[in-house]
């Protein structure tokens, strides 16, 4: 029981990886806010999940009014917040320099970056002592690939919003990592695979198998476990850090 009596924000709730993590804090004795931009998708991620110390707060990441509300939310129903999770993502497309949709890439560092300063703004003032910040980064944040300029661009910033995190809050004894998932078998990993595929002429979800040296996509589980090592005292002397969880990819 790892995070007995602790309370912990998710921001992309809804999603695979958001939702299995979410199961895996409650094994292990949290409260959890899931977080997500639509009311239908996070009732059905918390279909089935204990209503004790489970609750939903629809936000759109990339707004300060939505986020500071589903941070006051979590508040008013059970105190100070201990982990933040922040999980909200989007990809935009892979197109050469020349022809990057300029509203795209606005759009998805919004999500990444964007949501993730505002996210720990507003939750920070609110959480105790000896907490936890995860940032769900990417392989992508340690390294750069032809067209995917808002994705790439993004994960990268992450990492330093995460270091900035880690030296100012230092102090208070409240940790700040990054996680960089590899290729992951899920619907946003699977639409990426799909346009990759219509660009490069050949199946998407193949070609990452045959560059990961495990040669196998990851699953939301695995994700979910390193998130919670991070979220709870087991790495009670690591902040500032990127734990990679790619296969190897990045070896």
């Amino acid at each position: 029981m790892q995070l007995e009596g602790r309370t912990c924000l998710v921001t992309g709730g809804a999603g695979r990886i958001g939702r299995a993590t979410a199961r895996l804090f409650l094994e292990h004795g949290a409260r959890v806010m899931l977080v997500d931009l639509k009311a239908a998708d996070l009732e059905r991620a918390c279909a089935g999940l204990d209503p004790e110390r489970t609750a939903w707060a629809e936000a759109d990441v990339t707004n300060a009014a939505s986020v500071r509300r589903a941070v006051e939310a979590t508040v008013d129903r059970w105190g100070r917040i201990d982990v933040l999770f922040s999980n909200a993502g989007n990809f935009g497309v892979v197109r050469p320099i020349s022809d990057y949709p300029d509203e795209v890439f606005d759009a998805v560092y919004a999500v990444h970056v964007k949501g993730a300063y505002l996210l720990c703004k507003h939750a920070v003032p609110h959480m105790n002592d000896g907490g936890s910040i995860v940032i769900n980064s990417s392989v992508a944040g340690t390294r750069g690939d032809p067209g995917v300029y808002a994705y790439i661009t993004a994960k990268h910033a992450q990492v330093g919003l995460m270091r900035c995190l880690a030296k100012e809050l230092a102090p208070r004894r409240i940790r700040a990592n990054t996680i960089h998932p590899g290729p992951i078998d899920n619907g946003f990993q699977l639409a990426v695979e799909q346009d990759l595929g219509n660009i490069i002429g050949r199946d998407g979800t193949e070609f990452f198998n045959q560059i990961i040296p495990l040669g196998r996509h990851g699953s939301p589980d695995e994700i979910a476990r390193s998130v919670l090592y991070l979220a709870s005292s087991q790495s009670s002397f690591t902040t500032g850090a990127m734990l990679m969880v790619d296969g190897g990819m990045s070896a």
